[in-house]
């Protein structure tokens, strides 16, 4: 992916925040079942997360550099 393309950014956002979405709906179902083991709820927590971050500085790749 180049990072100097918006749509490729904004191509990979949408992709990321789909992904993220359906984490958080397989999260919140999983994790008010009792025989659920926690080491996979925590993985998919962490995963959400790094998907999060993900999206934050995509984003701001698209923001433009003001002082340039």
């Amino acid at each position: 992916m180049d990072l100097n393309d918006p749509s490729q950014i904004a191509t990979k956002l949408a992709e990321l925040r789909v992904e993220h979405r359906d984490l958080d709906a397989a999260i919140d179902r999983i994790s008010g079942d009792p025989n659920v083991d926690e080491l996979s709820v925590k993985r998919l927590k962490k995963r959400r997360l790094k998907l999060k971050d993900m999206i934050a500085y995509l984003e701001n790749a698209l923001i433009p550099d003001l002082n340039a």
